[in-house]
């Protein structure tokens, strides 16, 4: 069985010690892709230097709505050259909108339709977070998609009501689960999970965050990933193998990740 983590935060400090017993459990449970996001141009260079230790890490650089305020001139095209001079980048962000304690909305807007430009214009998905902004989200999406067409992308550690959820995939986009799916009263998110396509499916970790049952309360890990697949699998009333199956295709069509030889 292969399965793809499309979300993880290694870069963070929490995983210096221990890389390499970490990267060996995610490879033990058949991790065999991972997708890094970056949440800002700082991230760039470090995520980059770990792409060089780790073949079947790939990642993502974009600036997190809750970083927009160190939107300037030049960060889209701080964005723009690793995207357009890395092979490994396969995706714009993480970025999109974050209203859940925010007061500046409307910049975050802004910001958010910048890396859709640069998504659209370099022919990459993005790796949208939304959180209680699903209504402006879809109205920018849709006003994006008018005024210039549509761009790829997944909805990561998605939330949303499964109302949410149907808009978001008539929009096309593909939606991503996380640990959170496994916690009990997480009936909602639960809900929406069984309304998914099989093609538009794809498992996270979104590590070092959100750890699954059974292993919540500890740091998040990418090895991880194999409970997300485990538990949608039965909720979606699924043999795991094919969910791991099609999950994978998913994730290599969305990001165009190659198929490696044996790590």
């Amino acid at each position: 069985m292969q399965l793809i983590d499309t979300h993880v935060h290694i870069n963070f400090d929490s995983f210096d010690a221990d890389l390499e017993a970490v990267r060996d459990r995610w490879r033990e449970q058949g991790v065999v892709q991972l997708v890094h996001s970056c949440v800002t141009p700082a991230e760039f260079t470090k995520t980059q230097k770990l792409a060089d230790l780790l073949p079947e890490l790939f990642f993502s650089v974009g600036l997190h709505p809750l970083d927009a305020k160190l939107w300037e001139a030049d960060l889209g095209d701080q964005i723009r050259a690793p995207a357009t001079s890395d092979k490994r980048v396969v995706a714009i962000g993480e970025m999109g909108l974050d209203f859940f304690k925010a007061d500046n909305q409307e910049w975050q807007v802004e910001v958010f339709r910048s890396q859709l430009q640069i998504a659209r214009d370099l022919d990459l998905p993005v790796i949208i977070h939304c959180r209680d902004a699903a209504v402006m989200m879809r109205q920018v999406c849709e006003q994006f998609w008018g005024e210039f067409g549509q761009v790829r992308g997944v909805m990561h550690c998605w939330s949303g009501t499964p109302e949410e959820t149907q808009w978001f995939l008539d929009l096309g986009f593909l939606i991503s689960f996380s640990g959170v799916v496994t916690f009990k009263n997480a009936t909602q998110i639960q809900a929406s999970a069984q309304i998914v396509p099989a093609d538009k499916l794809l498992i996270e970790t979104d590590c070092p965050f959100l750890a699954p049952v059974p292993k919540r309360g500890k740091r998040n890990e990418p090895a991880f990933v194999s409970h997300v697949a485990s538990y949608l699998a039965q909720l979606r009333g699924e043999n795991l193998d094919l969910l791991a199956d099609f999950t994978t295709a998913n994730a290599r069509e969305l990001f165009k990740l190659p198929i490696l030889s044996t790590i």
